[in-house]
């Protein structure tokens, strides 16, 4: 066998043609192919037969109606011819039958040697690599741009869409990523960003630089009980060219009870876009509204939903409950607390602050601190450092205590602090007679016109007013029901 060098022409063309040669498996693949097609169709040829078998040496055919066909027929072997007088073929056609099969077998044996010449016997030229070009890539002439498919033009969203993209883009530059400087971000070996918990979001409040949160985003360094005006956070603000820029944010006041603080940074004006306050008041359930936070550390992620309900108690990571929150099914999850709820008008009417979950994840169920609540406190922790919480300064029984003592509804007091705004207003607390026995003193089941059934209400009814506001309480006192005016303090407790 000549070696291969001999049957090229080492020319430019010819070499450069060589690179083709990585195609041959794939030629074959298509002879074997073919060869596979003659041996089907040489088998039409054949005598026809109850049973087609496929062998090496083609398709053989049987009778089927023999015992001998029927015991050949797994050997894959045909000797039944002229054997059994009941066999469907005849003695005159074994010779053709013969013929036809060697036929097959030869011209098999020649396409493979045919084959193999051509390609180790140093036939290979240009036209024939060219052809297994066309083989293994198709057509050459056939151009990128036209096996290319047509990619329909974008087109302008749908108007509801549309106002979703606005509202997002007007106030995402409204919502702040918080970083708790007692716990900062560590990346992994994969390279990912581990986001530890208490990190999450806030919203820019006015242009003074001040920001607004949950308590508990920060809650690792309030729990050191740091002075106003130090340092409790990291803050990244997104500037219009979509970088964004970091600040550290000083603590201006905080309130555990309502799960919300206030931090400063020092950043410039252009980046202080204050997000527009709704009302919360007038919410009704069904309606449209979108969260925007940062959950797991992903900054600025939208989620839409619906209000699904009002008036719930949020049971807060701070270890309190805050009445009249709002209940969204938009997708809320850790690092979304401290973001905003906006509704469809885009003003805020909503701060996230907790989730219902057995997973650690959003359940469809998430909870918001009303802004009407918002808007009434935070003023109070920029000017004060906390909040001018209105109260009465009186200790109340227990439910269980004030059950055994026959006290069925309202809140019982048993204590009232000498010169405070309840003594002033010449309300009894519980003491003993003398004999021993017990004297109840008033029980307040009224402020306005809220009834109050626990001290709970009551403290949830106060919060509707402000210190130095003058209310009338309705107090029970020996199975009467009288109405005292009193002027509120601020809570000490």
């Amino acid at each position: 066998m000549p070696p291969l060098s001999q049957g090229l022409a080492l020319n430019s063309q010819t070499l450069s043609a060589l690179s083709l040669i990585l195609a041959v498996p794939k030629v074959i693949a298509s002879a074997g192919s073919e060869m596979y097609q003659d041996r089907m169709l040489s088998a039409s040829l054949l005598q026809p037969g109850a049973v087609n078998v496929k062998s090496r040496r083609g398709f053989l055919k049987f009778c089927g109606t023999c015992t001998t066909c029927r015991r050949n027929v797994k050997k894959m072997v045909c000797k039944c011819i002229g054997e059994d007088p009941q066999c469907s073929r005849s003695n005159a056609s074994e010779p053709l039958e013969m013929r036809n099969r060697d036929e097959i077998v030869r011209g098999g044996r020649m396409r493979r040697r045919t084959f193999g010449t051509s390609i180790l016997g140093g036939a290979i030229t240009l036209p024939f690599l060219q052809e297994l070009q066309a083989r293994a890539l198709g057509d050459p002439t056939v151009t990128i741009d036209e096996v290319t498919p047509t990619i329909a033009p974008a087109g302008s969203l749908p108007p509801a869409e549309e106002r979703t993209v606005e509202l997002f883009e007007r106030n995402t530059y409204s919502v702040v990523n918080i970083f708790d400087v007692s716990l900062r971000p560590q990346v992994n070996m994969t390279g990912s960003v581990e986001v530890p918990e208490g990190n999450g979001s806030g919203f820019i409040w006015d242009e003074e630089g001040h920001i607004v949160t949950n308590y508990h985003v920060i809650g690792s360094s309030l729990a050191r009980n740091p002075p106003l005006g130090q340092v409790v956070a990291r803050v990244t603000l997104l500037g219009a060219d979509g970088y964004q820029k970091n600040f550290e944010a000083k603590l201006v006041g905080a309130d555990k009870t309502k799960d919300l603080a206030v931090l400063d940074v020092d950043a410039p004006v252009e980046l202080l876009r204050p997000v527009k306050l709704g009302q919360s008041s007038k919410l009704r359930v069904g309606q449209r509204c979108l969260a925007i936070g940062n959950p797991f550390g992903f900054d600025h992620t939208l989620t839409v939903g619906v209000v699904s309900g009002l008036n719930r108690d949020i049971f807060s990571q701070t270890g309190v409950v805050i009445g009249g929150g709002i209940q969204t099914d938009a997708a809320i999850n850790p690092g979304n607390s401290g973001g905003v709820l906006l509704d469809s008008n885009g003003n805020l009417i909503g701060i996230n602050t907790a989730i219902f979950t057995r997973t650690g994840t959003s359940a469809g169920v998430g909870f918001a601190i009303p802004i009407d609540t918002v808007a009434k406190l935070v003023p109070q922790l920029i000017a004060y450092g906390k909040v001018m919480r209105p109260g009465l300064n009186v200790q109340f029984a227990p439910e269980a205590v004030a059950k055994q003592l026959n006290v069925r509804s309202g809140a019982l007091v048993l204590t009232v602090p000498d010169k405070s705004a309840a003594a002033k207003a010449g309300i009894i607390a519980t003491r003993r007679g003398l004999t021993g026995n017990i004297l109840l003193g008033d029980v307040i089941v009224g402020v306005g016109e809220t009834t109050v059934k626990n001290p709970q209400e009551l403290t949830k009814a106060l919060d509707s007013y402000q210190v130095g506001d003058q209310i009338l309480l309705k107090v029970q006192r020996n199975d009467q029901i009288q109405v005292l005016p009193l002027t509120l303090e601020e809570s000490m407790r």
